[in-house]
């Protein structure tokens, strides 16, 4: 999996009058894909998108239009749609480039909404990252995805029911709904990442060693990506319920506050996750701290003994002629008979004063 950069990748703008439409992001080579969904309390039409021209017409067609574009790594694509649609430079340069804050910005006619979606990966055990850019008209929704696969399955599932309540509600409640449902992806990947976690917390209770430490790391990296992209989407929450738009009715209050309240509990969670990392790496270097004294302690005490025990294979082994246990016929059993004495002595010493 490519490494995420944390800065972006803005060099590519260096020098560039504002608003040009520039791809910054991941190179990709795939086709853009775009599909509409048309639906109102009556009916519903979903089909593929061949020509960028033929989604101009629903800008005023009758009911809520969804417009999804899978892949904005081809720039003429998404300047084409977004000159159809009427949206401003500098809009098609925030969707174009793919490092983007959260935020909420009013062009009058139109909102433009940017949130970073997240999905698990089971197969490598990793979150993906992507941004997601909103344009909500007054009875249409555009949306742009860096590539295809989402988290938007629930929310395609409610237009295909027919007595399901975002039938009726408008295009405002389209918009909230993609949110809504970023927002429950982020408690997915959440509880996912806390899984590890804990596998993680159990193993350096058990056995901590250096590649437990490597994970810890890589885990905390995890952790700021996770929170920067979080984080905004609680503003943006905030910033849609303060809103003063026509677009947006009174009838999604409610909702609002709603989807505000899981954006903050989401940031609870990862905060709780992140101080929980920053406890296991301070238990971890404590844990082999502890180990290193414990080796050390080991160590000391057998040099301890050995200290008195050297002093006197030094002495008699000095070998000169006079010395007066030379000639001792029990002097060599005596001198081993002592200095197993002493060090016995030491050992009972060092135990009385629990230093072992």
């Amino acid at each position: 999996m490519a490494r995420r950069r944390l800065a972006g990748n803005h060099s590519k703008k260096q020098g560039l009058a504002p608003g040009t439409a520039v791809y910054v992001g991941a190179q990709r080579e795939a086709p853009v894909a775009i599909t509409v969904v048309n639906y109102d309390a009556e009916h519903v039409v979903e089909k593929s998108i061949d020509r960028v021209e033929d989604c101009f017409a629903f800008r005023d067609a009758p009911g809520v239009s969804w417009i999804n574009v899978d892949g904005v790594h081809d720039a003429a694509v998404i300047q084409a749609l977004a000159e159809g649609f009427g949206l401003h430079p500098l809009v098609q340069e925030d969707i174009l480039n793919t490092h983007q804050r959260a935020k909420l910005e009013d062009f009058g006619d139109y909102l433009f909404l940017v949130a970073r979606m997240i999905q698990w990966d089971d197969g490598n055990g990793e979150m993906d990252f992507e941004q997601v850019s909103l344009v909500l008209g007054e009875n249409f929704v555009l949306s742009f995805q860096e590539r295809p696969g989402d988290v938007f399955g629930p929310v395609r599932d409610r237009i295909r029911t027919a007595k399901a309540r975002i039938r009726v509600l408008g295009a405002s409640y389209l918009a909230y709904s993609l949110l809504d449902a970023i927002v429950d992806g982020y408690f997915v990947a959440l509880e996912k990442r806390a899984e590890q976690i804990e596998a993680i917390e159990d193993e350096l209770v058990s056995r901590p060693d250096r590649n437990l430490l490597q994970k810890i790391y890589h885990l905390r990296r995890g952790g700021l990506l996770l929170r920067k992209a979080v984080w905004p989407v609680r503003e943006l929450a905030g910033a849609l319920e303060r809103a003063e738009s026509p677009l947006i009715g009174e009838h999604l209050d409610a909702y609002l506050r709603d989807l505000y309240g899981h954006t903050v509990q989401a940031i609870d969670i990862a905060e709780t996750l992140r101080d929980m990392l920053s406890g296991m790496l301070d238990t971890y270097l404590s844990s082999m701290s502890n180990r290193l004294n414990e080796v050390m302690k080991v160590l000391t005490i057998i040099a301890t003994i050995f200290i008195p025990l050297t002093f006197i294979a030094g002495v008699y082994g000095m070998n000169f002629e006079n010395m007066p246990e030379i000639g001792w016929r029990w002097g060599y059993a005596t001198v081993w008979a002592v200095m197993l004495a002493v060090a016995a002595g030491m050992v009972v010493y060092i135990k009385r004063k629990r230093w072992m």
